[in-house]
């Protein structure tokens, strides 16, 4: 049965359309705005309630008898002058009680799921914009920064806040463009180069052992950022965790596409996906490979294995790792009620009257999605204390934008817009129909419980989806620290199933938790569909390619 357009849409076709309109235009008055007003008129008994307790409890904060408090995990209010300054622990007090109501407004509407999902969102960003920690003239650690720099510290701001304005993304800055550098402090494992097409680079790891396993695994990374966010920090990088554990890594690094590759669309890069496994292939000289694809990159990568199955060529993917990709995109939060047609047609006009989409537009919307943590935080940070903002790998990569191409960003929206991949044959790869309940390979899903960009609920379906048996992991971490999660972090934990019943909140009801991180986890799921062990290559290549430049080449240094 088909489902509704106006109920579909995925995390990441948001941010792609976000993107292309600009991301004011969620901010903009709308249909949703009217209906909202309408419900709390019709409700006057619930809105004179709310006034009347609000009015109660600012009485009460007024001569100094409220208790409220921030969170001790609101690091907004960290400082001791929050609470034991009187004036400004009445303002903080006033201020969430204030927001306590605004919060409850969408739902005391009584509005559908998908304006409530909108206004939500707007009443929240709303209600941190205007967080007294916000003001200049109250935050105690910007007059502390003030006096302890003899004023500098207000010049130093004025400066960040001209240089953030005056180019994209037109947000605070979360890393200095120079705290780290690509193939030296990031992207720093050692490997080569062992082919490259106009697409895409592949990258070979240097075994770290004396033997390794049989069958190789490759990384198809998104194509939205680099690919180092599976190489960041010594420590802290998966590729150099999986080689140090034996496994055969292999990654892809895509090329930073311009005006001129403006129809690259989904096939041009399930072609590249093929080029690569081909060139893999080669080099190891196994029949089959392990593929780990990640967000946007795993929407391709599971269309692909859909084309291989109709081919009867499945055999060449021995297990499918799925991180943090949403497949089925109905339903999926604010996602999917922010989305309609009429944007979606916006979006894909504009990339296509400049052949592609801009990544510091894409960075600017992901901002906003959080903005507690990735505006006003550095808000307060970069131009109240006039201080540098901290240094953070993970920063640092997703500040390092890319563009997508005009083809490939209105196949993902056209196919968002429809849900294709959960309808057999809706969407295609290379001339197949899709259909992913013929996709048999095992496969490992991997989802954050925290992301706010792919609801770990819509990453579950896709065990539904897929046709072979799938082991579920759920990370209790964010978007990109569900997969950056080195094992050595004592406040780690995943929760397993050993089933997987249709409903995602069943799972969770039924989950084990497990202390650490999933790493050694998963390198137990991929060592026993590896094959066995044989002696580590001597040098990288082989089969007639042979290496053309050390790692991590230089498709990565495009800007």
């Amino acid at each position: 049965m088909s489902t509704p357009a106006d109920e579909l849409a995925a995390p990441l076709d948001l941010l792609l359309t976000s993107a292309a309109v600009g991301p004011l235009s969620r901010f903009m008055p709308n249909a949703a705005w009217a209906r909202m007003a309408a419900g709390l008129a019709a409700r006057p008994r619930t809105m004179a309630h709310r006034v009347t307790d609000l009015a109660g409890e600012l009485g009460q904060i007024a001569i100094g008898h409220s208790d409220r408090t921030p969170s001790r995990r609101d690091r907004r209010f960290a400082d001791p002058a929050w609470t034991q300054n009187p004036v400004l622990r009445r303002i903080v007090q006033a201020y969430l009680a204030a927001a306590e109501v605004a919060g409850a407004l969408p739902a005391d509407a009584e509005l559908d799921w998908r304006d409530r999902q909108r206004m939500t969102f707007l009443v929240d960003n709303l209600v941190e914009a205007l967080a007294p920690s916000n003001n200049p003239a109250l935050n105690p650690t910007a007059w502390k920064a003030l006096i302890d720099t003899a004023g500098l510290s207000s010049v130093a701001g004025a400066r960040n806040l001209v240089r953030d304005l005056s180019s994209a993304p037109r947000v605070p800055s979360m890393v200095e463009p120079t705290a780290f550098e690509v193939g030296t402090t990031v992207a720093a494992t050692p490997g080569s180069v062992v082919f490259r097409n106009e697409i895409l680079e592949l990258i070979q790891y240097t075994p770290q052992t004396e033997k390794v396993r049989t069958v190789p695994l490759l990384i198809v990374p998104p194509v939205i950022n680099k690919y180092y966010v599976v190489d960041l920090a010594p420590g802290r990088s998966m590729v150099e965790y999986f080689v140090r554990q034996g496994q055969q890594v292999f990654t892809i690094s895509w090329r930073n596409p311009d005006a001129r590759h403006r129809d690259w669309d989904i096939d041009t890069y399930g072609q590249a996906i093929l080029d690569a496994m081909d060139a893999v292939r080669r080099i190891t000289r196994t029949d089959s490979t392990h593929l780990f694809a990640t967000c946007s990159g795993g929407i391709l990568a599971s269309m692909l294995l859909g084309h291989l199955a109709d081919r009867g060529e499945l055999d060449r993917v021995a297990g499918f790792t799925l991180a943090v990709s949403v497949l089925d995109q109905s339903r999926a939060g604010l996602a999917s009620a922010a989305l309609d047609e009429r944007m979606a047609a916006a979006a894909i006009a504009s990339s296509a009257s400049k052949g592609f989409l801009d990544g510091r537009a894409l960075a600017e919307v992901f901002a906003w999605l959080r903005p507690t943590d990735l505006i006003w935080s550095y808000w307060v940070n970069n131009y109240l204390q006039g201080r540098p903002p901290a240094a953070f790998d993970v920063l640092f990569w997703n500040a390092d934008t890319t563009r997508m191409t005009a083809g490939l960003h209105r196949g993902f929206v056209e196919q968002a817009m429809t849900n294709a991949l959960t309808e057999p044959g809706a969407a295609t790869m290379l001339g197949s129909p899709v259909d992913l309940a013929k996709v048999t390979t095992p496969s490992y899903v991997i989802a954050g419980i925290s992301d706010h960009i792919c609801p770990w609920q819509s990453c579950y379906r896709s065990t539904q989806l897929l046709g072979g048996e799938s082991r579920f992991v759920l990370s209790t971490a964010g978007h990109i620290a569900s997969m950056v999660n080195p094992p050595g972090n004592p406040k780690a934990t995943y929760q397993v199933n050993d089933s997987n019943p249709e409903d995602s909140d069943e799972w969770l009801r039924t989950a084990t938790t497990e202390q650490g991180s999933w790493w050694p986890d998963y390198i137990g799921w991929l060592g026993s569909r590896s094959g066995r062990m044989k002696a580590a290559p001597k040098a990288l290549g082989g089969g007639g390619l042979a290496p053309l430049e050390d790692a991590p080449g230089s498709y990565v240094r495009e800007s």
